[in-house]
This record gives C-alpha cells, sequence and structure tokens, in this order.
C-alpha cells in the first residue's frame, strides 16, 4: 500500500509518494504554474532496482484538477503507481487549521468547510489548499484524505503563551490569537530527538529550531508545545529570509502615518521586502555567508541580528522551560549553516550548552546527528526535517483510527 501526500499552493502542486512497508519515498514532483499558458510537471522517481529517473514536461494546466491529472498520468507512467486502489491515504497540507484541529482530520463536507471559514487568517494558503483538496477528492473518491495541520502541533499552547494583551472582543469575535506554524516538522523533528536521546517523547524537554527562508523557534515540554514564536500569521517571530519577525507595532503606525503606507503596502514591506532581504540585499544564507567572509558589513549585520533573535528565543524558551534534553536544529539553514549554529549557542555555557565546535563545522557530517561535547548538560542535535514523511504517516494512522 501506499501514500499520496499533496501540499497545494495557489498555482502549485507539490508531491510524494511513500510507500507504506518500509515508508520509502518512491517518487516526488512538482505541478507549477497552474493557470498561466505554459505549466510544468516535473516527477522524481524510483524504478523497481531503486533507480533513480527524472522526467520534465511544459504543458498549459488550467487548473488544479487537471494538474491531479497530470499528476495521476506522470506516476502511471512511471510505473511506482499502477492502480488507484493501491493508495491507502492522502494526506493534504493545510497551513491554518484555527483551533478546531488539535489533531489531522478525515477529509468531509465539514472539515473542508472548516477551512474555508479560516482563510481570512491564510488567505494566501488555505485557498489553494482547498482547491488541491476539493480536486483530489474528485479524482480519488475512494481513496480517504487526511488533512494535516501545521498549526495543530500548537494547539497544547496554554492561553498565557497565545494570547495577545488587546480587547477581548477582538479575540472572541476576530480569533485574533498566536497560532504559530511548522507544527509538522517541529513535531517529527521532536519524535526523532526523542529517539536520539533514547527516551520517550513525553519524558523530553526540547527547544527546536526551524531555520529556513521561513524560520520559527517552539518550546516543547512532555512532547507537548507550550509556545511557538510564529504568531496570527507566519510574520511574527524570528528574523526571516524576507520577514521582519518581531517589530514594534508603533513602526506600522508610523509607516501609516509618515510614509501614507495602506495595508497592502504594509504587507509586501514587512512579509516580502524585509528580514535578510531587507537588511543586505540578499536572502538566501549560504550567498549571505560568503558575502559576510568578502567583509561585506551588511551581510555581517544580517547575521549578527539572525543570530541575536534567535539567542533570545533560545533563552526565553529556556527559562520557561526549566529543564531542556536538547536544542534541535533543522530546516535549510539549521541542517547546513554551521556558523549560525555556532554564533547561537555561543556564550550559554552557562545554561548547560557547549557545542563541539569541531563537530558542528565538519562538512563530512550529514543527516541526524550531536553537535554538543560530552559534557554538555543540553544536547545539540542536527535533525534534517522531513515534513511529507510525517504528513504521510499522519494520513495513514487517522484512517487506521477511523477504520477501526
Amino acid at each position: 500500500m501506499k501514500v499520496l501526500v499533496l501540499n497545494s499552493g495557489s498555482s502549485s502542486i507539490k508531491y510524494q509518494l511513500f510507500r507504506v512497508q518500509d515508508w520509502q519515498a518512491l517518487a516526488s514532483g512538482l505541478v507549477a504554474r497552474i493557470g498561466e499558458p505554459e505549466g510544468e510537471v516535473k516527477l522524481n522517481w524510483l524504478d523497481s532496482d531503486e533507480v533513480s529517473h527524472s522526467s520534465q514536461e511544459s504543458l498549459p494546466i488550467s487548473s488544479h484538477e487537471q494538474g491531479i491529472d497530470y499528476i495521476i498520468r506522470a506516476l502511471r507512467d512511471s510505473g511506482v503507481l499502477v492502480e488507484v486502489g493501491e493508495l491507502a491515504a492522502i494526506g493534504h497540507r493545510v497551513v491554518h487549521g484555527g483551533v478546531r484541529f488539535k489533531q489531522p482530520a478525515r477529509i468531509d463536507d465539514s472539515v473542508i468547510e472548516a477551512i474555508r471559514e479560516v482563510v481570512p487568517l491564510a488567505p494566501l494558503h488555505n485557498p489553494g489548499h482547498l482547491a488541491g483538496i476539493e480536486a483530489a477528492c474528485s479524482h480519488f473518491p475512494g481513496v480517504p484524505s487526511v488533512a494535516v495541520f501545521d498549526t495543530a502541533f500548537h494547539q497544547t499552547m496554554p492561553p498565557a503563551a497565545y494570547r495577545y494583551a488587546i480587547p477581548e472582543a477582538l479575540y472572541t469575535e476576530h480569533r485574533i490569537r498566536r497560532y504559530g506554524f511548522h507544527g509538522t516538522s517541529h513535531h517529527y523533528v521532536a519524535k526523532r530527538a526523542a529517539e536520539l536521546l533514547g527516551k520517550p517523547l513525553d519524558q523530553c524537554n526540547l527547544i527546536s529550531l526551524h531555520l529556513g527562508n521561513g524560520a520559527s523557534a517552539t518550546a516543547i515540554r512532555a512532547g507537548q508545545c507550550v509556545d511557538t514564536s510564529m504568531g496570527l500569521t507566519p510574520l511574527e517571530g524570528l528574523v526571516m529570509g524576507t520577514r521582519s519577525g518581531d517589530i514594534d507595532p508603533a513602526v506600522v503606525i508610523y509607516l501609516c502615518k509618515h510614509l501614507g503606507l495602506d495595508a497592502d503596502g504594509l504587507d509586501r514591506l514587512l512579509n516580502r521586502q524585509s528580514g535578510l532581504l531587507g537588511l543586505c540585499g540578499v536572502n538566501d544564507m549560504r550567498e549571505i555567508d560568503q558575502l559576510a567572509a568578502a567583509g561585506d558589513e551588511r551581510a555581517e549585520l544580517a547575521i549578527a541580528i539572525t543570530t541575536h533573535r534567535l539567542k533570545k528565543y533560545i533563552g526565553a524558551y529556556y527559562a520557561e522551560l526549566g529543564r531542556v534534553d536538547a536544542l534541535v536544529f533543522t530546516g535549510g539553514i539549521g541542517e547546513n549553516a554551521a556558523e549560525i549554529r555556532r554564533r547561537a549557542c555561543e556564550g550559554l555555557e552557562r545554561l548547560g550548552i557547549r557545542l563541539d565546535t569541531e563537530l558542528n563545522a565538519s562538512r563530512a557530517q550529514r543527516g541526524e546527528r550531536c553537535i554538543s561535547l560530552p559534557e554538555s548538560e543540553v544536547r545539540v542535535l542536527v535533525v534534517p526535517t522531513n515534513e511529507e514523511l510525517e504528513i504521510a504517516q499522519q494520513a495513514l494512522r487517522t484512517v487506521a483510527d477511523i477504520d477501526r
């Protein structure tokens, strides 16, 4: 049996096919530029001898429904999915589930409507998810579909962590509160960290750091999220590729009054023109690292601000948890940027965080690994995330629990 994972955006569908027996990824791909004159269908797959292949095709794709058509055709042509009946479940990534969804949910009309209701909280993401879900349900009527929510893992936060200090009516009537994102990634790496520590997840206190173009930190007590850096939207928290992260709300007032920015202008400025890009003109940390090494002062400042903010969150979450078993780095930057990890841990020895600088800097080491010194009270781990695998496993588990 196999599980198909779909991540539908406004004009694209990313997909991955897993074999349940060993959770091997048999295929992955992308349908891009949906609705444009010329779209793309990409597929990478393993044949029966586990030899890698790839294909790419350019053709018009008018809708998500047609995109799903092309995915089915590509999977069948490659031989990795001969019959739809091989699918045990389809897992859908959904960015925002509001307060209703604390767990994955088997998709029916009521779940679709609930996802639609929180579109105002995720206008860039949920409409695309809905288009993909409805297209998949139409194409695979006999295959159970499951929504896996980025916000679900954070629904264990207490009110002290998720409420803003604003008038009550804004919370009760408009649902303005902190939701958190990257929950699927934080959940996955927390489970892997517990295995590396040799402890049950419900006995682990962790600080997980998902660092990429989007970035977030999460405090995990006894395996459950008690705080996270992103808020109502993914804009709050750490410095990101193009997002500002934490900022004085009065800056927004100032920009409105003195620069005449409207809501759309503020959205562009804070979500798409800020962060690393705003600081040094580049949002790829690899390029920023090279620029800083060559003496570029703006690139060096961008790294300094990023790690300063990161260290503040580590300290805050350490204080909140009281005891920390491991600091876990994941995401493209967390997994690969040794200098960011070094600076984030620098000076935290009094907290029991002692980085092995040689292990941290080693290019020979890849995958899951411990990069702290043996005497470090808090283990420092690098755990590559795998959100698609987490979605596939949660989808299958949800279907099995319902059918039991």
